[in-house]
């Protein structure tokens, strides 16, 4: 098992869940997060940090597991985060919204630490 970001830190991105991490297995999309599952060691620390319980184990994915798929393509791609940076100013202004990844995700990388 490992754990895996989904589409509620998609415009949120608060990043509470990285400076917790022991294995600094985040990396920074423009406007999410995801989680690299080869470098997860399981431990959980980071899914309670998610105000907007974005964080799941991947047991938890969709059906046709795309979010375990979408974690470990752009971890692949985007450059690793170890620090809290700023979330997006008007990042609680789409807390409750569903459907952000066919809405807004962006493919373009974070600018790391």
């Amino acid at each position: 098992m490992t754990y895996i970001v989904k589409d509620e830190c998609i415009k949120c991105k608060f990043m509470d869940c990285v400076e917790v991490c022991p294995v600094d297995c985040f990396y920074e999309g423009a406007n999410m997060l995801v989680i690299h599952p080869d470098e997860c060691i399981d431990c959980g620390v980071c899914e309670p940090e998610c105000p907007v319980d974005a964080i799941v184990p991947d047991t938890e994915d969709d059906a046709d597991g795309k979010w375990l798929e979408i974690n470990s393509k752009y971890a692949e791609i985007w450059p690793n985060i170890t620090v809290i940076g700023d979330p997006p100013a008007d990042g609680k202004e789409f807390e409750n919204e569903s459907g952000k990844f066919e809405k807004y995700f962006d493919p373009a990388p974070g600018k790391g630490d």
